[in-house]
């Protein structure tokens, strides 16, 4: 963050007067006379910022400790105004474009964070803007029900003398991170570097259960690829997709992290919250290398569920081969068998047809000479059928 003085020793309103957006001017007495057609009403007027259901929450500090819950975003501005010492927390969750803007006005936000914060889908980041930082995290939360890690995205303005966080859905739960703060306003009067803090720590706690699920989800698939089940392609995929967005969102921190603490220190940012930021950097380090760890796995199990899927494949296709074989081998019995039997009856359905022209007829010889030519053919068919291996 940038230097400044502390402000729990010295006044900010000449350090804000710079930056932030100067209170309204006292109105002016009208001079005396007769009355004027009314006026439209200023523009700043007409501009001022919304109260909508997506401030989460709003509150004033001084010294750690919440002084003011404004309803509004406007309530909150003219708040902060009247406390030179104090700082602003402002929780969004999905918020309109008229109230980023009007925060944006008020904060001197630079207007490409804004859009960034209005867009959503950004990858994690660390971006300077003059005195303010703006910060993009992904939180994930692992659904028990569903077995699947669910991703939100996590944007923070922070400046001198405020914080503002804007939620594009679930998680992380910001409202139990503001209440750990709240009871303990030493570590809070620190400034809006100690509520970053706080949530950089709850979004990295938050991988945690996320880890020990897709661990659990890593050793039932490696069951299922064992015991052959056939959905389990599906689910490898699935989690391999969900690892790479896990990916997505750790990788960046490790980075952003060390940046940031390198900032703390030139800054001179106080020593304890340093620590506290080394700390939350060696987490995200070691889920970071735990979600390389996964990605291999699920890449190595692929890998091994496509050997034994081909396997399988392979002996079914060998089995249907030696069946067809098989099969193969009675209809060849079969045809020679009915070739066999179809020859006297050949035979017999000549003779059998009693015409009187027929030489045969009338010979003595005639029936042993049927029964012996159909002997030989049947024998010839036999010899030849055996010597083919069809008997």
């Amino acid at each position: 963050m940038s230097e400044r003085p502390d402000r729990r020793h010295s006044p900010s309103a000449a350090k804000r007067a710079g930056w932030r957006r100067p209170a309204s001017p006292p109105a002016e007495t009208p001079p005396a006379g007769p009355p004027s057609t009314p006026q439209p009403a200023p523009a700043a007027a007409a501009a001022a910022p919304p109260s909508h259901h997506s401030v989460i929450d709003s509150a004033v500090y001084r010294d750690g400790r919440r002084i003011a819950s404004p309803a509004t975003l406007a309530d909150t501005f003219r708040q902060l105004r009247e406390e030179p010492d104090g700082m602003a927390w402002i929780g969004l969750h999905r918020p309109t474009e008229p109230e980023l803007h009007s925060l944006a006005a008020e904060f001197n936000l630079h207007q490409l964070a804004v859009e960034d914060a209005l867009e959503a889908h950004q990858r994690p980041k660390l971006e300077r803007y003059g005195d303010t930082l703006f910060v993009v995290l992904r939180a994930a939360r692992y659904l028990d029900a569903q077995e699947e890690v669910d991703f939100a995205e996590l944007h923070i303005f922070v400046g001198p003398d405020f914080l503002i966080t804007v939620r594009h859905g679930g998680a992380p739960d910001l409202s139990a991170v503001r209440r750990r703060m709240e009871a303990n306003p030493d570590l809070l009067s620190l400034g809006p570097e100690a509520a970053l803090y706080a949530i950089l720590d709850a979004v990295v706690d938050g991988y945690a259960p996320v880890v020990e699920g897709v661990q659990t989800d890593i050793d039932e698939i490696e069951t299922e690829v064992f015991r052959g089940d056939p959905t389990v392609s599906r689910r490898i995929y699935e989690l391999s997709r969900e690892m790479v967005e896990f990916q997505r969102a750790t990788r960046p921190l490790v980075g952003m992290l060390h940046g940031l603490m390198a900032g703390f220190a030139k800054y001179g940012t106080d020593e304890e919250l340093q620590r506290y930021l080394r700390d939350v950097a060696d987490h995200v380090t070691h889920t970071s290398e735990r979600v390389d760890v996964f990605r291999q796995a699920l890449t190595d199990i692929l890998t091994v569920n496509a050997t034994l899927v081909s396997q399988q494949q392979n002996a079914e296709m060998r089995a249907l081969a030696e069946a067809g074989f098989e099969q193969n081998e009675e209809i060849k019995k079969i045809s020679a068998w009915a070739a066999i039997l179809f020859a006297p009856t050949l035979v017999g359905t000549i003779y059998g047809m009693n015409f009187e022209t027929m030489p045969e007829l009338h010979w003595a010889g005639g029936y042993p000479f049927a029964i012996l030519l159909m002997a030989v053919v049947c024998v010839s068919l036999y010899v030849i059928f055996k010597k083919r291996d069809w008997l």
